[in-house]
């Protein structure tokens, strides 16, 4: 988790939303990523969704089979069918979501019946995650002012 922490760090200086995603397997990184919706003008950049894609294509196979993605913030709905769909073994987040939270917020992608269904691990580090976003939303709201 201390590596998506720091990934989503890089994002707030970014001046993105602090959300910060690596992908682990067999004991190494093996891909990173961060929120870039804004500096790509994507709605699809998540943390979650850049740091599948690089996993991906460093293991030329869109099955991420015995992999761990490790990110800040609860994945949406979005980032959720990404991680089923790409057969990611675990999810380990670390701040909850109450407003697009699919992972156990506001629902639970994972207990449905689709053919995969990732183990899921939350609020790890979830305090420092969850200041991570409200720092950068407060100094943001500071700056507007």
């Amino acid at each position: 988790m201390k590596a998506a922490i720091a990934q989503a760090e890089f994002a707030a200086k970014m001046g993105e939303v602090p959300v910060g995603a690596i992908i682990v397997g067999n004991g190494d990184i093996i891909s990173t990523g961060f929120n870039k919706r804004e500096c790509l003008n994507n709605s699809l950049a998540h943390a979650e969704i850049v740091a599948i894609n690089a996993a991906c294509e460093m293991l030329g196979s869109w099955r991420l089979l015995n992999s761990t993605l490790y990110v800040t913030l609860e994945p949406c709905a979005m980032c959720a069918g990404a991680i089923i769909n790409s057969r990611i073994e675990r999810v380990v987040f670390g701040a909850f979501d109450p407003k697009a939270g699919s992972f156990g917020s506001l629902v639970d992608l994972s207990k449905l019946p689709y053919n995969h269904r990732p183990e899921v691990v939350s609020g790890v580090r979830g305090e420092e995650c969850s200041k991570l976003l409200s720092d950068f939303f407060d100094k943001l709201r500071k700056s507007r002012a």
